[in-house]
């Protein structure tokens, strides 16, 4: 068995052959990474607004039961609910309290009062630049019934 001194290797690396298609895709695949992140981050964003929006009606309505005058429960029932949504990094000027009674009793004995709070939650959400247009209304509700045995309340203790 005899071999050829002139046979020389292939030479690796010359023309199109074995060149495996595809590559064309790779700037799509990397756009839908990008655009499948910035949805997770946006769910994500409308999960943490239900959770500080959920405290923020929980403590409002907390501050209005336990609201030492009627003069005074709707003032600290705004503000305890936007220190809650503040305390969540959130920002209380796209946050509206509604506040009423069942009922319109007002505030007294056995009221059942229910804060509601909207806040507004952007489209995009950019770390270190803010959000871009206006995406979700996250809504939470809380009740609770101002106390029919504390003193200086309106009423009678009939609940």
């Amino acid at each position: 068995m005899t071999t050829s001194p002139h046979r020389t290797a292939p030479r690796r690396g010359t023309g199109d052959r074995g060149q495996v298609a595809g590559i064309e895709v790779l700037p799509f695949g990397i756009l839908m990474f990008i655009v499948g992140m910035l949805l997770v981050a946006n769910a994500w964003g409308v999960v943490d607004a239900q959770l500080a929006t959920t405290t923020a009606a929980r403590e409002g309505v907390r501050a209005y039961v336990e609201s030492p005058s009627a003069s005074d429960a709707r003032d600290r029932a705004v503000s305890a609910a936007a220190a809650a949504i503040v305390g969540y990094g959130r920002s209380p000027f796209s946050t509206t309290v509604d506040i009423e009674t069942i009922g319109g009793r007002g505030w007294q004995r056995c009221s059942l009062a229910m804060v509601t709070v909207h806040h507004e939650v952007p489209l995009l959400l950019l770390p270190y630049i803010g959000g871009f247009g206006h995406a979700f209304d996250v809504v939470s509700r809380q009740t609770e019934v101002v106390d029919p045995f504390r003193d200086g309340v309106d009423g009678e203790a009939a609940c």
